[in-house]
């Protein structure tokens, strides 16, 4: 998985069967500093993403798998969560504490 920002939409006068109403994004992919990585893409939107969000995508298979009601369509990177909080920790060191109102997998 990686992350990217929203910074635009793609409109489409025809699409792949199955792909009807979905919302296709323009993405600029970040790496783990949150810095412009590379070159934009376009992504199918499944979590209701806006400009200016920055995002979890997954590629491949799995993205074409995050389809809401859809068996198989060919969908190479899917947008799959839109990031609420980020926070870049120097190697080694992780906070396990359980913040308020967040829940716990066992």
């Amino acid at each position: 998985m990686k992350l990217g920002k929203v910074v635009g939409s793609a409109v489409c006068t025809s699409k792949y069967n199955g792909l009807e109403g979905l919302k296709l994004l323009i993405i600029q992919p970040l790496d783990k500093r949150l810095q412009p990585k590379g070159e934009r893409v376009v992504a199918a939107d499944v979590v209701q993403a806006g400009e200016g969000d920055i995002c979890v995508m997954a590629r491949a298979r799995e993205a074409a798998l995050a389809m809401p009601d859809i068996k198989f369509v060919p969908v190479d990177l899917a947008l799959i969560g839109i990031v609420d909080e980020y926070e870049l920790r120097p190697d080694g060191e992780a906070d396990i504490r359980l913040k308020a109102g967040w829940t716990r997998y066992s």
